[in-house]
């Protein structure tokens, strides 16, 4: 079977990127495999996908998707469920009422201010509220969404979502944030739980953990909010997509606390299985940002990218002020 360009360029930036990961993995040749960061593995998967366009669409989004829950899963065994609830729960209230708050606010800017029609406005706002292109895929089903809007909206918290992972750990180094500060941060007003994570393994390790938990919580509200959507929009027995690995990552973090870190050699087994889900996660981020489309971007349009921009800023700055105070 012959491969096209963009093919045989994808097949060998992967076999880079794994390669330079699995490397990594060895001690003595982190000093010069260290540089495969979140962020470098999203930018040359968004340079491909903008050169090349797409190569094998099918598989990156499937590797993407499984990737990401398997990563997620694999944080758990490094993670001590105590010292997370602990580090996480000042962020828990402040994560409910972002959320409704997000809702409402981008209900206003996309109805209000913007006129948009109100599906594509919802499954913006929903994304922005919980966790980017997971929750639009939960709740489009709900209110019926068709194939143009869902592709508007996911191109539009896509493009912020990338954004966020490339500025958000030097903002908060600028800013002079703790670890705690950065990851509850991080949770709130990073879309997707693949920046999230990658955001907060950049920044640091406590901030890593209170991250991903703080958003993971964040992530359970896809239940409630589709439940709610479907009384908004006046539809009845559509299914939900429940993101069921979050469910897995506390186990984990469960096993991991009461049963690996009891003895010597399960604390070893804890933390590789937690450095092979950070790498994994690396390679994760450049299937999602390979699977970035042209044809996508020219579907954003103006008045979606105006009201995703202005909600996420206005959730942004809002988080950043309570979680300072």
């Amino acid at each position: 079977m012959k491969h096209t360009l963009s093919q045989k360029v994808y097949i060998l930036l992967v076999s880079i990127i794994g390669g330079v990961l699995i490397l990594s993995l060895f001690p003595l040749l982190e000093p010069y495999t260290g540089w495969m960061s979140p962020p470098i593995a999203l930018f040359l998967g968004l340079v491909f996908a903008l050169a090349f366009g797409e190569a094998f669409p099918k598989f990156n989004k499937k590797a993407s998707k499984l990737l990401l829950q398997y990563s997620v899963v694999g944080l758990g065994f490094g993670m001590n469920l105590q010292a997370s609830l602990q580090s996480g729960k000042e962020g828990m209230l402040f994560t409910i009422v972002s959320v409704f708050g997000t809702l409402l606010i981008g209900w206003f800017i996309g109805k209000k201010l913007l006129k948009m029609d109100s599906k594509t406005s919802y499954l913006i706002s929903s994304g922005t509220a919980i966790c980017g292109g997971s929750a639009i895929a939960a709740v489009a089903p709900v209110i019926k969404a068709k194939d143009e809007q869902i592709s508007i909206a996911l191109g539009t918290v896509f493009i912020l979502n990338a954004i966020a992972l490339f500025i958000f750990p030097p903002i908060g180094e600028w800013l002079g944030l703790t670890q705690q500060q950065f990851g509850t941060w991080a949770a709130i007003a990073i879309h997707d739980t693949s920046s999230v994570v990658g955001a907060g393994q950049a920044f640091g390790e406590e901030a890593l953990s209170v991250a991903t938990t703080i958003k993971l919580t964040r992530a359970l509200w896809i239940i409630p909010v589709a439940l709610l959507t479907s009384l908004l929009f006046k539809t009845k027995g559509q299914k939900i997509n429940i993101p069921w690995f979050i469910l897995f990552f506390v186990l984990a973090m469960i096993f991991n606390t009461y049963v690996l870190e009891q003895f010597e050699i399960g604390k070893t087994i804890g933390v590789t299985i937690n450095s092979i889900a950070r790498k994994t996660l690396t390679l994760t981020l450049f299937f999602i940002g390979a699977s970035l489309s042209k044809s996508s971007l020219k579907a954003v349009g103006v008045k979606p990218l105006i009201q995703g921009i202005l909600l996420w800023i206005i959730i942004t700055l809002v988080s950043l002020f309570v979680i300072l105070l």
